[in-house]
């Protein structure tokens, strides 16, 4: 390749790599687009909380602390890590929840596209926040154990889908109001 092939070739990177930065600027505004449609779109998958499942209602306690930390990129990957788990949630045994379709492919389809979106801005180095980043991991991971296994012992049924999905409720409320922070 000569001299001048080179030249746009390095124009086209420099102005990705550019629009790439603009964006992730401009990332908080996005989330909080996708976390009020994805709001909606809970509300619009399932009726109003079920009377028979009141006494069902378990209490999770959402690790707060992983939204709190000092640096925005922490606050950015713990964001992905919960996506990442509420898609791994929604993605199965959905059969006894007896949701609007659309509505929960919609919501599915935005998890997605968000996880994809941050994973572009992240930037993940191995830095002196590591030990807290994986320990912030852990406590997301063993939250959403928590709801992954009151779902199976449930094996899925309507109330334990409708308990876990007023739970995302709340996790997509808490970032709403950390990315308002931001």
């Amino acid at each position: 390749m000569n001299a001048f092939g080179l030249i746009p070739t390095g124009l086209i990177l420099l102005c990705t790599t550019t629009i790439s930065c603009l964006w992730c600027n401009h990332l908080p505004l996005q989330q909080r687009k996708v976390i009020q449609n994805s709001l909606q779109l809970l509300d619009k998958m399932g009726n109003k909380f079920p009377q028979q499942c009141l006494k069902e209602k378990m209490f999770f306690s959402f690790p707060e602390q992983v939204l709190k930390p000092r640096q925005k990129e922490s606050v950015k990957v713990a964001i992905e890590e919960i996506f990442q788990h509420i898609f791994y949630i929604f993605s199965r045994n959905l059969t006894l929840a007896a949701w609007d379709g659309a509505a929960l492919e919609q919501f599915q389809n935005g998890l997605y596209q968000q996880i994809e979106q941050l994973e572009v801005c992240v930037i993940k180095k191995q830095t002196h926040s590591f030990r807290s980043k994986e320990v912030n991991r852990l406590k997301l991971k063993k939250y959403f154990q928590k709801i992954d296994c009151f779902l199976r012992d449930k094996q899925h049924n309507l109330c334990s889908w409708e308990i876990s999905r007023a739970e995302m409720r709340k996790c997509l409320q808490m970032i709403d109001n950390v990315i308002w922070k931001l």
